[in-house]
């Protein structure tokens, strides 16, 4: 067993500025994002195959303006409407606080798709083109997201007895999974390495794309299993069903379908 060492959640204080650890992960997502974005810029006009090829330093930097900004906006209404709906009709002023917690990849992803129908026509590409482009630069920011909740000590998992299980300093006295850690190395580090390495060969459009959604949720789905659901969500039914993996189905799906595309192309 482990335990958690209970870390503040601020991890700077300037008078009465604060920068907490959340916040600082978010920093470090948007910069990784836009350091991968200069990288395959850079191997697409290396290379001459479809890495980032005709995207410029100055497309790629306002495409990850316009996705920081839809990530943020959609992530928060996403928390609102899928997880605590009832929450913020009773105070509709939470939505703005974001330090009290609360944000949604699914949500974030909606945000994203819709900087992408904002913007990919200014830059003369398809949509997929746009959202194969951008599928390997997100993971790095997830696996920064999930270091994040674990600093925080939340979204922790089921009671286990693992050698690995950790005592969380808010959930009681039975060591738990560190669910947030193998969403950091799933989700982040194991698919970051997968679609990183497929965007470097030539592939038809949506590709990345449909890979990106698939194995995310797969994954994601997987580790619910071992992951405690929301309290005032629970489990939705069978006992065993969160609202994780309902929101994770239509985007399986949609990753199959993707794949389906491409690969006739």
């Amino acid at each position: 067993m482990i335990i958690h060492p209970n870390f503040d959640p601020v991890a700077l204080s300037l008078g009465p500025l604060q920068l907490r650890w959340y916040g600082f992960m978010y920093l470090l997502a948007f910069a990784a994002a836009w350091l991968l974005a200069r990288r395959r810029v850079y191997l697409g006009q290396r290379y001459a195959d479809e890495t980032g090829r005709d995207w410029t330093k100055q497309q790629a930097d306002d495409l990850i303006a316009w996705c920081c900004l839809g990530a943020v906006t959609g992530g928060r209404i996403g928390y609102v409407v899928f997880y605590n709906l009832s929450l913020f009709l009773a105070d509709p002023l939470e939505i703005f606080r974001v330090w009290h917690g609360g944000m949604s990849f699914h949500g974030g992803l909606l945000g994203v798709l819709a900087a992408f129908g904002l913007y990919f026509r200014k830059t003369g590409k398809t949509f997929l083109q746009t959202s194969d482009f951008t599928a390997p630069l997100v993971h790095i920011g997830l696996f920064f997201g999930r270091i994040g909740n674990f600093i925080n000590g939340e979204l922790w998992g089921t009671p286990s007895n693992a050698p690995w299980a950790v005592l969380f300093p808010h959930a009681g006295s039975l060591p738990r999974h560190p669910s947030q850690l193998y969403e950091a190395v799933l989700e982040g580090l194991v698919l970051f390495a997968v679609l990183w390495t497929l965007s470097a060969k030539k592939r038809p459009a949506g590709l990345i794309s449909g890979c990106f959604a698939l194995l995310y949720c797969l994954f994601r789905f997987l580790v619910e299993f071992v992951r405690e659901p929301d309290v005032h969500l629970g489990y939705l039914a069978f006992g065993w069903l969160t609202m994780g993996q309902i929101l994770c189905l239509p985007l399986i799906l949609v990753g199959l379908l993707l794949i389906a595309h491409a690969r006739r192309a």
